[in-house]
């Protein structure tokens, strides 16, 4: 029989922050749509951007990337620059989930993200719910990302909760497959009607 669930955790981009890096390229580049996809699949990509979330600094992030492509630097000073107009709002439906959640009282909500400790406090200040988790663990801050064991091990034991009864939900496979390696449930997310369907699966109700 499936244990309870007492703990949510959520990832906070693409799961309740909706944060789109080509809104801002897409306006540089006049709108070329190849472009701005060489551009962020290139120059800055997903993966110089794990690097920040792991603990490098801004500074030395574009150090870097300005040194391999010195003909962007305009754009690579950009990429964090800008960084708050990428972020174009909250996925809502999550966000009602979360806040339903919140009212019932019966869950811990715990925030588990991939996340540099410079734009942390920016995105706090743009989305204030964000300080109404009963906890997070924010990457840069502990130096361990997803999905590796580590900050997983960080989250549990830090608000010493059982894994089996946590459902974590992500919108990157690997991370919710590194959660039931970890032991605890997981829901891939890719919509709000399907992370309403999928909790409810758990036994979780708002």
């Amino acid at each position: 029989m499936q244990n309870k669930i007492t703990t949510v955790v959520f990832d906070l981009g693409g799961v309740l922050i909706d944060h789109h890096p080509e809104v801002v390229f897409l306006k540089e580049f006049k709108g070329d749509q190849a472009k701005t996809d060489w551009f962020l699949n290139t120059v800055c990509t997903a993966e110089w951007n794990l690097g920040q979330d792991a603990g490098r600094t801004i500074e030395e992030a574009n150090r870097l990337k300005i040194a391999e492509f010195p003909e962007y630097e305009k754009q690579i000073l950009m990429y964090y620059g800008n960084w708050e107009h990428m972020c174009v709002g909250s996925i809502e439906g999550t966000l009602a989930i979360f806040e339903a959640l919140k009212k019932t009282k019966q869950y811990k909500l715990y925030a588990l993200t991939n996340f540099s400790s410079e734009t942390f406090p920016k995105a706090l200040k743009l989305f204030p719910y964000l300080n109404t988790f009963d906890g997070r663990v924010v990457s840069a801050e502990e130096k361990e990302i997803k999905p590796f064991d580590k900050i997983y091990q960080i989250l549990f034991e830090r608000f010493d909760f059982d894994p089996t009864n946590a459902v974590f939900i992500d919108d990157k496979l690997e991370n919710i497959e590194a959660a039931i390696r970890n032991g605890m449930h997981g829901i891939h997310f890719k919509s709000p009607e399907q992370l309403a369907k999928e909790l409810s699966l758990f036994g979780v109700s708002y």
